[in-house]
């Protein structure tokens, strides 16, 4: 329980795939993993017709790429093999037959914003700002940079991209199309997201697979993209100014 979970449970022909890590809903290699294949396994179940993509716990919808795991990467493999765990959960949400609804209920940061992006469509809490905290620590959000791209165009992602010290309340996210609607109560966006799976759950799952793939079009070649994209946060993960601005953070959270 230490290390995290994820959980998926199928009510009604609805997937609901749930994670959870005890700092901040921080996103380990076997976390990141454990999500593409619980959305995989729940793509491929014909009894399911609709996911939703949620954390638990109250404080962080997601904290984004575990530190303690960056700072143990020590050669270009590793850290590409780490990066591409977020490569994994966007495609297996792009390659789903089934709609990805995703509820985020607090904040959002680094990876947190591009599981929120590759969400089909996302409803989240007024207290859901999100920031692109990549660029501080030298790295830069290229692995979720394509899916946060394609949801809010290039003039957000590049503003979020090199403002990394500035969290977007959830009204400018939804303004710039991160999030499809915000609401003041967890009651209220949970209601919503409800009512959204339980209509998509209602329709025919083969017009919503075409739907889809007409949504994606354009992002086929991801799969080597996205591993590109791993790739250079894995070389860059690795430099002294990296190590340095992980550590400065830690220190300075350890001491609030």
């Amino acid at each position: 329980m230490d290390d995290g979970y994820v959980r998926t449970e199928v009510i009604d022909a609805i997937a609901t795939i749930s994670f959870h890590h005890p700092r901040s809903n921080s996103l380990p290699g076997h976390i990141l993993r454990a999500i593409a294949t619980a959305i995989d396994d729940a793509g491929g179940d014909p009894a399911v017709r609709v996911l939703v993509l949620r954390s638990e716990g109250e404080k962080a919808f997601c904290a984004g790429a575990s530190f303690d795991e960056l700072l143990a990467i020590d050669d270009e493999a590793k850290g590409t093999a780490f990066f591409s765990g977020f490569a994994m959960v966007i495609n297996a949400i792009r390659r789903s037959r089934c709609f990805v609804i995703g509820r985020v209920h607090a904040r959002a940061v680094g990876g947190g914003v591009g599981l929120a992006a590759a969400c089909d469509m996302t409803y989240a809490h007024v207290s859901a700002s999100a920031r692109l905290s990549e660029l501080a620590i030298g790295i830069g959000p290229f692995v979720v940079g394509p899916a946060v791209e394609r949801r809010m165009g290039n003039a957000a992602f590049g503003t979020m991209s090199i403002t990394p010290d500035t969290w977007r309340d959830a009204h400018w996210c939804r303004e710039h199309g991160l999030y499809g609607e915000v609401f003041d109560l967890h009651a209220e966006l949970d209601n919503a997201v409800h009512e959204h799976a339980r209509s998509l759950a209602g329709y025919g799952p083969d017009a919503m697979a075409e739907l889809k793939r007409v949504m994606w079009r354009g992002t086929e070649d991801w799969d080597t993209l996205l591993l590109e994209r791993a790739k250079v946060s894995g070389r860059l993960v690795l430099s002294e100014f990296t190590a340095n601005a992980i550590a400065a953070f830690k220190k300075k959270a350890a001491g609030r």
